[in-house]
């Protein structure tokens, strides 16, 4: 098949191919110069996997925390069993082989390598989906979704609920290119998106995400290209002015909250006041973090403590309690951050992000909302209504938290098919 075949073609024979997982090398080869697309495999060396776990055998750990609970950080019991977990019973090689089971792609978009997956259903009318990660994820976080999403009718759905899927590694995350430049924030990926969903042929679309993804699909949302339907945010801004205002040091709780509103103030408060500081040294000094760039077990200790709700699963999960998540899920995501040495150009979005992250942004397209209980904060019934006036979806889950789509995938896809349904007509 040559390059001058229709872009609608070789669509439609990617279709046949997305069952099992193939996209046609024509569609690859069909653009060339700075807008190829380019298949994409990853294969760890031997010895980058070697020198990974000696590094871990060899950390030098501090004395044991002082208090008998997690308010000085990660305790030494999580992060011992983590690490002896890491270096004597993990196979990377497992995801590696899943990753690389996948049609994944790069293509350059303003000079920047962005590396994507690249799943088209069967189903001649499912609706295309592009899916952001956030900080400390990557495209792993959403393999688990991928089968459910792309193949319904084997997973609980209908051939009504089928998406094709793009789920592009964020730039300086994962496989991606890292920026040599300054200003690739929230915005400018959200036009990169935009650019590749156009480049993939896509006419009508969908964008889903949380943490930054929330922030990209939001940008995205704002830009309103006409292919862009609507938006399913697991992490929203939702936060009126004047609840950011109090929140702020020496502000007070305003009076005459209901109590769902009081709630999430409360979420707030509490992670504003004791985990907010990871943000805080990424957003200010992300280069001086060349500590979780040398040490592997450094790197998941930083990583694992995003917010206390996602903390204490993942403690529970190296416990050997069952969780949503399990050691191998929390590793492979670690590992990846390794081998591609990105825990500093990670951070560094950051630094680039100017936006007030919970506050509302205005979104006039429609926008669908889960709000997941151990989330960082439950977005109010009445604050996502004022906060997005074509509000097309809000549904309060029983469990999940800030990896929604890692941890509870099969409730996940549920609300994606249930969030767009009305759009897709």
């Amino acid at each position: 098949m040559s390059a001058s075949i229709t872009r609608r073609k070789l669509l439609a024979t990617a279709v046949v191919a997305g069952a099992s997982g193939i996209l046609p090398e024509a569609f690859a080869a069909a653009k060339s110069g700075d807008e190829a697309i380019t298949p994409f495999k990853f294969s760890a060396s031997n010895a980058e996997l070697d020198d990974l776990r000696r590094r871990i055998k060899a950390t030098r750990l501090p004395e044991r925390e002082t208090v008998s609970d997690n308010t000085q950080g990660v305790q030494s019991e999580t992060i011992t069993k983590l690490a002896h977990y890491w270096a004597n019973d993990y196979d990377w090689r497992k995801i590696e082989a899943k990753l690389n089971a996948l049609p994944q792609f790069t293509t350059s978009i303003e000079g920047l390598k962005i590396h994507f997956i690249h799943v088209r259903s069967k189903h001649e009318d499912a609706l295309p989906l592009i899916v952001t990660h956030g900080w400390p994820g990557s495209v792993i976080e959403q393999m688990k979704i991928i089968k459910p999403l792309t193949d319904p009718t084997a997973h609980g759905g209908t051939a009504s609920d089928a998406f094709h899927l793009v789920i592009p590694s964020m730039p300086g995350y994962g496989f991606s290119g890292k920026p040599a430049e300054t200003g690739w924030d929230p915005i400018r990926i959200a036009h990169a998106w935009i650019e590749l969903m156009k480049r993939l042929g896509y006419q009508k679309y969908v964008a889903q995400g949380g943490d930054w993804g929330d922030a990209v699909s939001e940008q995205m949302a704002l830009i309103a290209p006409p292919e862009l339907f609507g938006i399913h945010v697991n992490m929203p801004a939702t936060v009126p002015d004047d609840i950011a205002a109090a929140l702020q040091p020496g502000g007070k709780k305003p009076e005459g909250l209901s109590q769902e509103e009081e709630h999430a103030y409360d979420q707030l408060d509490d992670f504003y006041k004791h985990g907010l500081g990871y943000a805080i040294e990424m957003a200010n000094r992300p280069q001086t973090l060349y500590a979780i760039a040398d040490s592997p077990v450094g790197l998941a200790s930083w990583m694992i403590d995003h917010d206390i709700r996602s903390y204490e699963l993942i403690a529970r999960v190296f416990d050997g309690q069952p969780e949503g998540l399990t050691r191998e899920d929390i590793l492979d995501n670690v590992t990846l951050y390794w081998l591609t040495n990105t825990a500093v150009s990670s951070a560094r979005l950051y630094w680039e992000n100017k936006l007030a992250f919970f506050a509302v942004k205005n979104v006039q397209i429609p926008v669908a909302v889960s709000v997941f209980p151990d989330e960082i904060y439950a977005a109010p019934r009445s604050w996502t209504e004022r906060a997005y006036p074509k509000l097309i979806h809000y549904n309060k889950l029983a469990k999940g938290g800030h990896f929604a789509a890692w941890e509870q995938p099969n409730v996940f896809c549920d609300e994606l098919r249930q969030a767009f349904r009305s759009v897709r007509t």
